[in-house]
């Protein structure tokens, strides 16, 4: 963490100082507002620290509940969530009170007795494998509360604006505030102009039906219980993450945070065409009755039920996550996110996980258009990118729902289903997105220099040593969620004092040609809108950070204060035992990799290639003055 740069600072220093509409915030919403954010889930919240960062943005996000979540539905977290909380600033802190899911064990009826189950098989869960950031369950409240603490933090100083009902909003052709949003604030009817408006207002969304887009495909035939419970139990593995088969149907058991709450999702068989939601009533009760004959030879004795639902199986993705359609050339100013736009089952742990990085990809997006660093062209990608995404979720959890609901005569292998958890681990993790080449996506002519980055795919980080201190980090967490972009120049194999592609680029950085100096607003600090960085092939020791290119050592702040911490090298040590150019099969010539404000690769070119590198930027960047 850095800070000092602007002055001396001797409070807490995730409190940011105020800047631009964060200064003097108004208590009541505006008349006229840049965004306004409908709904305060897991999209609206990071949504809102998001666009804390760009405090010349007039933010708000209306609530319709008088006041922050109490207990949330959604509990699971995904190690890609994990490392998007590293980079708004709480992933140590959210980890430290979660459950994590290390294990998981499947169980299935004994064959010497169908009547009763017996563990099967016992494997390590993804997260162990596919990340350094773990999987998590942790209440969806807590979430949205560090994702609140982040927004008030920020410069923009947002919070949400509870007790407001959206009732409707119209678009108009013209002007600068052209959605017209109607609410009802206090009881009073009121309307408020914006230029961009963000349904995060759930599965029930007005704001998308008051845009007219329509969620497709339906609910299948198959309702599930689910409760968060308190209980005393004989079942050897209530603290393991546990998916379970037997003769009276199946349960997915998930320990909660605390040490003693555990989800149950208890399978409540097929619904009859007539049933017209009926089982949706089915009573607590009832539930609990389902669970402990699924479970037997063993039991639970339920102490405190703290939350329940029943559901049934729905998977629906919305035509279209924005207001244009295809046939238009108009510039998208309403837009969906979350279950606003896309709705499964809640076993596969998705849905808080996908929602929140619908808020990702959009937050940065509208932070560029309106601070005029980027055409509002840029904002017609978000749907592109993030519907295919929705429906690769939908896919994968209709598989997944039908694996889990099977009955035992329907399953030929008993390790079929820990295998199908193991081999499709890179989607549930949420690393599996890949965007495809788009203006701010490039092509893959030169992905051999760079192998363990895909164009499109998120930015995998791996350990370097700082070279002014020596020691190990994360090279992808130095990239909090400022909004900036970032270009990682690794270095080629000269070192200190020779000549080097290297050496050429970190002076071609500096020039009038590089969009460093185009793209960057003056008067602004050299590093606001783009933070390059660059590793060195050699050890930290043999590195002179004085003596390397001025591009790589920018100054900051009013003070002018130069940075230390953008100079890294990838020899290993004792403390980064690997070395970061075989880890992710970089070129030995060097690469220049490109990096979007969400921590997706943008492109990937050798130290070279200035010309293209310029040019990519100009495709989706305006001039700066």
């Amino acid at each position: 963490m850095q800070f000092h740069h602007h002055g001396y600072v001797s409070g807490d220093p995730l409190v940011l100082p105020a800047e631009g509409a964060g200064v003097d915030r108004p208590a009541d919403v505006p008349d006229e507002v840049d965004v306004l954010v409908v709904g305060s889930g897991p999209a609206g919240m990071l949504l809102a620290a998001q666009m804390s960062q760009f405090p010349d943005v007039i933010t708000r996000v209306v609530e319709e509940r008088e006041g922050r979540l109490v207990l949330g539905q959604a509990d699971g977290i995904q190690p890609r969530s994990v490392e998007t909380f590293q980079a708004f600033g709480f992933a140590e802190r959210i980890i430290a009170e979660a459950y994590n899911i290390g294990w998981m064990n499947f169980w299935g009826p004994d064959p010497a007795n169908p009547q009763n189950i017996v563990r099967i098989s016992r494997t390590e869960d993804y997260g162990l494998k596919i990340s350094e950031f773990p999987h998590l369950i942790v209440n969806q409240a807590r979430v949205l509360d560090y994702f609140a603490e982040a927004a008030a933090h920020g410069p923009g100083r947002i919070a949400p604006d509870y007790g407001i009902e959206f009732t409707g909003l119209t678009v108009h052709e013209e002007g600068e505030y052209p959605v017209e949003v109607r609410l009802v604030d206090g009881g009073a009817e009121r309307t408020v102009r914006a230029k961009y408006v963000v349904g995060c207002d759930g599965a029930r969304s007005r704001v998308r039906e008051a845009i007219g887009r329509k969620h497709l495909c339906g609910i299948s035939a198959h309702a599930w219980g689910v409760m968060d419970v308190l209980v005393n139990t004989d079942f050897p593995d209530w603290r393991t993450k546990c998916a379970i088969n037997s003769e009276a149907g199946n349960i997915l058991h998930i320990p909660r945070e605390g040490g003693y709450l555990s989800r149950m999702y208890i399978d409540l068989g097929e619904v009859p065409e007539d049933d017209d939601h009926r089982v949706r009533q089915t009573p607590i009760e009832e539930i609990i009755r389902k669970a402990n004959e699924i479970l037997h030879p063993f039991s639970i004795d339920v102490k405190q039920v703290a939350w329940h639902s029943v559901y049934e199986v729905g998977h629906r993705v919305t035509d279209k996550f924005d207001d244009v359609d295809v046939d238009s050339d108009r510039q998208p100013r309403v837009f969906l996110t979350g279950d606003a736009c896309h709705t499964h089952s809640a076993k596969a742990g998705q849905g808080m996980n996908v929602s929140m990085q619908d808020g990702f990809n959009l937050g940065w997006k509208l932070g560029h258009v309106l601070t005029g660093l980027s055409p509002a062209s840029l904002l017609s990608t978000y749907s592109d990118e993030r519907q295919p995404v929705a429906q690769q979720l939908i896919d994968f959890d209709r598989e997944w729902s039908s694996l889990m609901a099977r009955k035992p005569e329907e399953i030929s292998d008993p390790q079929d289903l820990a295998n199908y958890y193991l081999a499709t681990a890179e989607f549930p993790s949420g690393f599996m997105t890949q965007y495809p080449s788009s203006q701010i996506t490039g092509t893959d002519e030169h992905q051999v220099l760079a192998a363990g980055f895909p164009i499109g795919k998120r930015f995998r980080s791996s350990p370097v040593t700082l070279v002014s201190d020596g020691n190990a980090v994360h090279l992808g967490h130095h990239a909090p969620a400022d909004g900036r972009w970032r270009i990682y120049a690794f270095a080629d194999r000269p070192g200190m004092g020779e000549s080097s592609a290297l050496e050429s680029f970190g002076e071609w950085l500096a020039s009038p040609e590089s969009p460093v100096v185009r793209h960057t607003p003056r008067g602004a600090d050299a590093d606001a809108v783009f933070d390059v960085k660059v590793v060195y092939q050699q050890s930290f020791a043999d590195i002179d950070v004085t003596q390397v290119p001025a591009a790589f050592r920018p100054v900051s702040g009013p003070l002018a204060l130069r940075d230390w911490e953008k100079v890294f090298a990838a020899a290993p040590t004792v403390w980064a035992p690997t070395d970061i150019f075989e880890e992710r099969g970089l070129s030995r010539d060097g690469v220049i990799v490109v990096v979007r404000p969400d921590q997706y690769v943008a492109h990937v070119l050798p130290l070279t290639a200035t010309v293209e590198l310029a040019a990519f930027f100009e495709g989706f960047m305006a001039l700066q003055s």
